[in-house]
Order: structure tokens, then sequence, then C-alpha cells
């Protein structure tokens, strides 16, 4: 192949050629070397068969009725069917094939921008979640908090406040018991700290034993339910080591105080 025949193919003209871009003059040229350069016209030829096979990768064929309707259109009119070259008809199918590939970036773009809108409204919608369950605790909470109110507010509820004695000289709690309702309360007000091996704990005392209501800390200062104790006859708090103890210590109680028996 000689420098002419490979200056030519290089220019790019037989590309335009093809798809109907060349100039009158240009034309002429591109028709001169395909017909005089074996080399040109295998060219020609093979662009050719790769632009067809990419019009019918990506040509979207028209439904039969479209068809149908444009050759009744075209014999109703008696006009000549003009034939088209081949060159213009691969002109039309690049526009469609660029079409088709335009269609398919928009497609895939439009399928990223619905994920992230998707993936948006997911991370809105487990945050409302999240906001719809604290707002749940927070009921949970403000309901406790106004059945505790409602209990000290009842006119059954008695108030028994236990001071510390020598032993415990800042300690101050407040129980509330309702026999009634079966409801039993306390409020921890100061303690005095402890060595870390050692608890406060409250006990009810029956006619025959102590029965234990929990151990009680600085942690613990604010108003929570005890168990309610049937017939018990007083309250104490004692000293015990960490972590409780089932039967009471022998120690003298650092505080307690009798409750009213209700006849």
């Amino acid at each position: 192949m000689n420098d002419k025949i490979n200056t030519f193919l290089n220019s790019g003209l037989l590309d335009k050629y093809l798809v109907g871009q060349t100039t009158a003059s240009e034309t002429l040229e591109v028709e001169h070397y395909i017909s005089k350069y074996k080399e040109v016209e295998k060219a020609y030829e093979l662009l050719q068969d790769k632009l067809e096979l990419s019009a019918q990768l990506y040509t979207v064929k028209a439904p039969k009725l479209v068809l149908d309707n444009v050759l009744n259109q075209i014999k109703n009119e008696e006009q000549p069917v003009v034939k088209l070259q081949p060159k213009k008809w691969y002109s039309f199918a690049i526009a469609a094939s660029v079409a088709a590939l335009l269609f398919a970036g928009s497609a895939t773009f439009l399928f990223n921008q619905n994920k992230t809108l998707s993936e948006e409204n997911q991370i809105i919608a487990d945050e409302i979640f999240d906001l719809r369950n604290d707002i749940a605790d927070n009921n949970d909470k403000l309901n406790a908090l106004l059945d505790q109110f409602k209990q000290l507010n009842n006119p059954e509820t008695e108030k028994y406040v236990l001071k510390g004695n020598k032993r415990a000289k800042n300690l101050k709690t407040v129980a509330y018991i309702n026999s009634i309702e079966k409801t039993s309360m306390i409020d921890v007000v100061s303690l005095p700290t402890l060595p870390d091996n050692q608890v406060y704990q409250i006990w009810a005392e029956l006619q025959d034993r102590m029965v234990s209501l929990g151990t009680l800390s600085q942690a613990d200062r604010r108003l929570q339910q005890i168990p309610y104790t049937e017939d018990a006859l007083g309250l104490s708090i004692s000293v015990e080591p960490k972590g409780g103890s089932q039967v009471r210590s022998n120690d003298t109680p650092v505080a307690e105080i009798s409750l009213k028996i209700n006849d």
C-alpha cells in the first residue's frame, strides 16, 4: 500500500462519505479512490459492514401497524418511491444508534437518581422510626411519672420519713405506702458514703421475719417503686455486704420506722 493511499485512508474522508457528510469535491475524490484502488474499496466495504452491524444492534424495530400506515399513505399519494443510496441509509442508522445510546444513558442516569432518592427516603424513614420510638419511650416515662404523682396525691397514701441514727446522720429517705391500692414507693433524699464493699438495704418488718425490699444507692436518688408487703409492721434500713443479703444483719439498723396498722 503506497503512501498516497495511506494518507487518504487516514484523512477520514471515507468515514465522512459513508455518513453523507462530504462536500461535492470531497465526494468526487472519495469515489475516484474507491473505483481506482482495491485497498480503498475493501476499506469502504468493511466500514459499511461495521456500520450495518451497529445499526442492527441499536435500531428499534417499528411496529407493523406504523409500517402499514406508511405504505398505505405512499400508495394513496401515488408518489414515486425514491430509493435511498446506501450511504444515506447508514446516516439514518447512525442517528438511530446515537438516539438509542442517549436513551440508554438517560435511563441509567434516572435509575441512579431514583436509587439515590430511595436510599435517602429510607434514611428519613429510619430517622422517623427512631423518633417515634423516642417519643413512645418518653410517653411511657411520662405516664409512669403521672401514676407516681397520682399515688402521692391519693388521700389513702401514707408518708413515712426514715432518718438515719448516729451511724448515718445524713441518711434520709421517704416512703409512700398505700394499703388500699397495694403500692409502695421510696424517695432516696440522701445517703452517707459507704465503703465499696458495703451497701444500704431496706427491709419490711413482719410479725415473724424481715423481708428484703432491695438495696439503695446514691444512683437511686429518685422516686421509685418498691415491693408492697402485706401486714408490714415497720421499715428499716441496714448496712449489708455488697450485693445485699438474704437475712438482715444483727447490727442495729441505721434507720427505722413503725407503720400504721389499719384495723
